[in-house]
């Protein structure tokens, strides 16, 4: 009977949720859903100088942000530390580790000899098969893994395919360090033992690892869980993802006014494919995903096809949804508390609000014409549009609508282009000053509507005011 798959995110809590981690967190939580299994999370804590509470905070954060909760409790690495211990204990009495007495300076000598001679850098054994009796006074030993010597090792990955990497080049690693305690190459084949693990997703950088981890698992009797090792994401121009490409935390993008799900959809599409879907659902990217989709090469972060995609879920967006969404990014902009924020005018101006922004951010700034108290402030292509000649005509424009009695877009529609008629204009040479004196931009969601939604006080009171100037 096949087992149900489990999979796990486990990182290290030393700062924000980046979006490489983000990404593979959702590859992990995809393949469980897809599979009808559990995703686990589990915080790798054990470096205790450089993990804090408020990067284990920020983590968990950003995976709730993204809707990425794992099913069950959090495991924390930290407090596993005696069953780890306990393990390598097994692993010298099964024969399968054994004490190393290795001097700091052996171990440099060792190193040096090893560039000399061109060969790789890293332990010769020289403490495997001797006799604990001569063991030098004054120094505490490490424990070791024996690792096999013959032959080679072969993994089956699921992105990655048959890899074989020749037993010589696995040293006999550190599994219990001079001073007791268990390093993260043991820690993390334990947990992953007694979590239930069955696929172990993660990063391609990690693939060396997965064939050290593969004989611990053997050498303690335990199954070997099924690895997929994803690609790295770069930057658009194929370098190294960095801060300039992208490389931020996930906070940093809710803060910048992106979706969500919209993340999400962008981000399984870095080394993901279905056919030549771009834009899909949650629902759908569970039904869709499998490792058969996964690409080998480097994913490229590309924040224009960022945008676009939550550009898409913005307007595809409930308008309830959004205005609710944008309180905080009011207050951040603005300074303008949630209970200063006119959200009915907000909702009714969302159709067209959500047509034109790319993010929340966005939405923010062109929804600022709504709660902007008179008079306004002009930014610089507003200034520019109301010469004298627009601030004239938009005093007549005013006499005109102040003889509206319907303040609806349809009557607003008629007696503005009943006007542009007289005054033998084209309309958007009454609309462009009209809207500047209105919002004090030279953007915004169409004129009738802007009219109607500041409703016909505050209207005219703004149109008079530039006509004053």
């Amino acid at each position: 009977m096949t087992k149900p798959v489990v999979t796990r995110f486990a990182p290290s809590p030393t700062g924000f949720l980046h979006i490489g981690g983000a990404r593979t967190a959702l590859f992990c939580w995809l393949y469980a859903r897809h599979h009808g299994g559990q995703y686990l999370l589990r915080i790798e804590d054990t470096d205790r100088k450089r993990s804090t509470d408020e990067a284990t905070a920020a983590i968990v954060e950003g995976l709730d942000w993204l809707g990425l909760q794992p099913d069950g409790d959090i495991v924390y690495q930290s407090h596993n530390l005696d069953r780890h211990t306990e393990v390598a204990k097994a692993l010298l009495d099964s024969g399968n580790a054994y004490y190393c007495y290795c001097s700091k300076e052996e171990l440099a000598e060792m190193r040096e000899n090893a560039r000399a001679e061109g060969r790789p850098i890293g332990y010769d054994g020289r403490w495997r098969d001797r006799d604990p009796a001569e063991a030098p006074v004054g120094v505490d030993p490490v424990v070791r893994f024996k690792a096999p010597k013959e032959g080679s090792t072969t993994i089956h990955d699921l992105v990655q395919g048959e890899v074989t990497v020749s037993n010589k080049e696995l040293d006999d690693m550190i599994i219990l360090r001079a001073d007791g305690t268990p390093t993260y190459m043991l820690s993390v084949v334990v947990d992953d033992h007694d979590m239930g693990i069955t696929h172990i997703i993660r990063g391609d950088d990690h693939l060396n690892n997965a064939f050290r981890q593969y004989h611990l698992f053997g050498a303690m009797g335990w199954d070997v869980p099924e690895f997929a090792h994803i690609s790295l994401i770069h930057g658009a121009d194929g370098a190294k993802l960095s801060k300039r490409h992208g490389a931020l935390g996930v906070d940093a993008y809710r803060d910048m006014g992106y979706l969500p799900d919209a993340l999400k959809n962008y981000l399984v599409k870095l080394g993901w494919g279905h056919g030549d879907d771009e834009i899909f659902s949650t629902e759908q990217a569970i039904e869709w995903f499998d490792f058969d989709g996964v690409v080998k090469s480097p994913a490229r972060f590309d924040f224009t096809k960022l945008e676009h995609i939550n550009g898409t879920y913005m307007r595809e967006s409930a308008d309830d949804y959004l205005t609710e969404a944008l309180s905080p990014f009011i207050l951040a902009e603005f300074g303008i508390d949630e209970a200063e924020i006119p959200k009915d005018k907000l909702l009714a101006a969302m159709p067209g609000l959500k047509e034109r922004a790319k993010t929340l951010v966005e939405l923010a700034k062109s929804a600022l014409f709504l709660i902007a108290k008179r008079p306004l402030d002009l930014d610089e292509k507003a200034q520019k549009l109301l010469h004298s000649d627009a601030r004239e005509m938009l005093a007549r424009v005013l006499t005109a609508l102040d003889l509206v009695s319907d303040w609806s877009a349809e009557s607003l529609d008629a007696a503005l282009r009943t006007f542009s008629e007289a005054e033998q204009l084209k309309f958007g040479k009454v609309a462009q000053p009209l809207r500047a004196a209105l919002c004090g931009t030279t953007t915004s969601p169409g004129i009738f509507d802007v009219l109607q939604v500041l409703g016909r006080e505050e209207s005219l009171a703004r149109i008079a005011d530039q006509t004053m100037k």
